[in-house]
């Protein structure tokens, strides 16, 4: 598994990054993680939409999803086997929307080598895991725009990078906050049980908290490791923030 991930993942975003800062004039190597960032958010754009519909498609489902709940809930063992009936029957994967945020993880795991084994090599590339066509630039400059240090944590970097992530989440939960009113009217006056029709929403419950623990978890990483590992989450989530508003622009446009 360990030799997967290097020869797959590690090495080509290795090689990437060296050819990257040797022909990025200035040899900032700051620009050359940007520039790989936007380079890997472009290429999973696919897998992105997917988990974007998948989100889609939990949340017209809800309804239904709290209907079973409510029908079973003195019954947690039919109430599951139900929801998994459910799902099934309307192929559904809750777990789709996962397999994008592990890909994001094992890229800033790699990112996060790249930048370690560069610092303890004494910020010297090594020719072991360069490619033959790919020049060695030799020594790395750690410092980006002439102010951050790369190899060290940088606070304000951090915080924008939780802020953006809080961004990110808020837009999620202003999107499924309009649904649930829309679904909420539409049901207005069917459901005169208040004790169903005050269910607490599992899918908004989990939103809600990943409001406050995304953006402190964001805070952590940056504060406690290297600022290129920062940049890199700053970029990649303001890259989702705008394609999320793409998508929310281009839905607005097909619904009218």
């Amino acid at each position: 598994m360990v030799a997967i991930f290097h020869n797959a993942v590690y090495q080509p975003l290795y090689n990437i990054l060296i050819f990257l800062y040797d022909i990025i004039p200035g040899g900032d190597f700051g620009i050359a993680i940007i520039a790989v960032t936007i380079l890997i958010k472009t290429v999973l754009i696919p897998l992105s939409k997917k988990q974007i519909q998948s989100q889609k498609k939990m949340q017209e489902i809800q309804p239904q999803l709290k209907e079973i709940q409510k029908k079973y809930k003195d019954d947690k063992e039919k109430q599951t086997k139900e929801v998994m009936n459910f799902y099934k029957e309307n192929k559904v994967n809750p777990f789709s929307g996962c397999l994008p945020l592990i890909v994001q993880i094992i890229f800033l795991i790699a990112i996060y080598r790249v930048i370690i084994n560069i610092s303890n090599a004494g910020l010297v590339v090594t020719g072991e895991d360069l490619y033959s066509f790919v020049s060695n630039p030799g020594e790395i400059n750690s410092t980006s725009l002439g102010m951050i240090n790369l190899l060290k944590p940088s606070i304000p970097i951090a915080i924008l990078a939780a802020a953006a992530q809080f961004w990110q989440t808020k837009l999620l939960m202003a999107k499924n906050d309009k649904k649930k009113e829309e679904t909420d009217k539409e049901k207005k006056g069917k459901d005169k049980n208040k004790g169903e029709e005050d269910a607490p929403d599992f899918a908004q419950i989990m939103t809600k908290q990943m409001l406050v623990l995304g953006p402190l978890l964001t805070l952590f990483i940056g504060i406690k490791f290297a600022a290129g590992l920062a940049i890199y989450w700053l970029v990649s989530t303001l890259f989702a923030v705008f394609q999320q508003l793409y998508i929310f622009k281009k839905e607005k446009e097909d619904s009218n």
